[in-house]
């Protein structure tokens, strides 16, 4: 199922307004008081800015139509633009969205039971060039603003008509090469008076920017980290992931070590199984030995179909097998059950490319 909507033509007459989202508090407090209003608004805003997830000025019912024509005459709500939506046959929704400057993104809500899950992308494309991924075959085109990542979330909550449970940033992009930005919107989604998401339901997926890991290991929240491993031989790696080659995985190993330590959180691998290629005796041993004896969970995905590509997914009878081989050197292992793979809304899936989206 698709569903359109037609884009808005900006006005290009005029210079566009400062977009809300990207205000601090002590910014829009500036504004409200040049404005003449009583600092108390500014709370009142950001509550419709930020945890309604208001359209518009106008559906701030709790100002006066007064200070509404105001804020609309000074600023902008900056708000994304669903150009396409798809629904899969086991409930999750692929949007593509647009921002203000015309850059989309794709983002996916994957409803389940009472929860509701949103996997969001941290930059429009990626730079990182993974040879089994969609995204990367265009390159990047820019990193997303922490406000645009998370709008991403506001908006399928809005679309599903309940709250995020939980948020992967697992889309499109790098989200550690795009490290502030992501940090922000992470933050933003876990305060009271954001999403209010669980820090712990809050998961960052790194390919192993291992400095990205390391400033992430001194953060004061308990957000997740999961690293996007795909193979522990270097290289197999190092043809898997070309973005990620100056990074080694013996380094990668002590860093890792270094994050548990500092934490006392398990991190989680993400091992795509490709067919004849990372799913061979000697790729299972290599990644027995790269976890064992670590505080880690192995999450085994069963490689997505990407048009034009030369990979295969594993065998269900392969993954089970490296699941069983993990947990026989005290490695927890799953294969994850992977959602939307028939609107291409999976891992490795999202694309930007109305075609594929077609």
């Amino acid at each position: 199922m698709v569903s359109n909507q037609k884009t808005p033509t900006p006005d290009s007459s005029s210079a566009p307004l400062p977009d809300i989202h990207t205000l601090s508090h002590k910014e829009l407090a500036s504004i409200i008081a040049g404005l003449g209003e009583p600092a108390f608004r500014v709370k009142q805003i950001e509550s419709w800015v930020w945890e309604k997830n208001a359209q518009s000025f106008d559906e701030m019912t709790n100002l006066s139509k007064a200070l509404r024509a105001k804020l609309a005459q000074t600023l902008s709500m900056g708000n994304c633009t669903e150009l396409m939506k798809q629904v899969s046959t086991d409930g999750s929704r692929k949007y593509l969205l647009q921002f203000p400057d015309g850059v989309t993104a794709e983002c996916v809500g994957m409803p389940t039971k009472n929860r509701l899950a949103a996997c969001v992308s941290t930059q429009a494309g990626c730079a990182m060039g993974c040879a089994f991924c969609a995204t990367g075959k265009a390159g990047l085109t820019r990193s997303l603003t922490s406000s645009e990542i998370y709008q991403q979330v506001m908006h399928i909550a809005d679309d599903f008509q309940t709250r995020v449970t939980s948020v992967v940033l697992m889309g499109q992009g790098e989200p550690f090469m795009n490290y502030d930005n992501t940090l922000a919107a992470m933050r933003k989604l876990n305060s009271p008076e954001g999403a209010g998401i669980g820090a712990r339901h809050l998961t960052v997926s790194t390919c192993g920017i291992i400095p990205g890991i390391m400033r992430f290991a001194n953060e004061p929240e308990q957000f997740t980290l999961a690293v996007s491993l795909h193979s522990a031989n270097q290289s197999t790696r190092n043809k898997l992931m070309p973005g990620v080659k100056k990074y080694s995985l013996l380094h990668l190993y002590d860093v890792m070590g270094e994050y548990v330590d500092k934490t006392g959180r398990r991190p989680t691998y993400e091992y795509a199984l490709i067919s004849g290629v990372n799913d061979n005796d000697d790729e299972l041993g290599a990644l027995c030995d790269f976890c064992r004896g670590t505080l880690a969970h192995v999450n085994l995905i069963q490689l997505n179909d990407i048009p034009g590509s030369p990979f295969r997914p594993s065998t269900e009878e392969r993954a089970n097998q490296f699941v069983q081989h993990l947990a026989s050197v005290g490695v927890e292992a799953t294969i994850r059950n992977s959602r939307g793979a028939d609107i291409a809304a999976a891992c490795g899936q999202l694309s930007q490319d109305y075609k594929l989206l077609g």
